[in-house]
């Protein structure tokens, strides 16, 4: 995938801060993962069925598929109170999942949407957070 792809701030867009803690679940994208690597060096890769680790501040889901949404659920507990989700899926005539069902499985573990990024040429991202009235106090 050629760089030009991440013209302007994509870790900025996606709230990538310096030292911020990733859990990556099935995003395999080199692009991303070089200028991750260039923000943090804690990053955590987890595969299905292995446990996550606690107080991520950003987890990084790829779904192809409405099955895959049931990882939200598993991830959910991985994120601290102001950290957020970002559930990365192929978008235009090779999408496999609707933006709506994303939103939909989000809701389902008490999770609301509120940011849409391009993520590259090919895939698109939606950003998935606790609900304010459910975080800790």
């Amino acid at each position: 995938m050629p760089d030009r792809v991440y013209t302007g701030p994509l870790l900025d867009k996606l709230g990538v801060k310096a030292g911020s803690r990733v859990l990556i679940a099935g995003v395999d994208d080199p692009t991303f993962r070089r200028l991750l690597s260039e923000r943090t060096s804690d990053v955590t890769d987890i595969r299905p069925g292995e446990s996550a680790p606690a107080g991520v501040d950003l987890v990084f889901l790829a779904a192809g598929s409405v099955e895959d949404l049931a990882r939200i659920g598993e991830l959910r507990g991985a994120i601290v109170p102001k950290g957020a989700m970002w559930v990365v899926s192929r978008k235009g005539r090779a999408a496999t999942l609707r933006d709506v069902e994303v939103m939909d499985a989000g809701r389902s573990f008490d999770m609301i949407d509120n940011k849409v990024v391009a993520f590259s040429e090919t895939h698109t991202s939606i950003r998935l957070v606790i609900p304010r009235a459910l975080r800790p106090k």
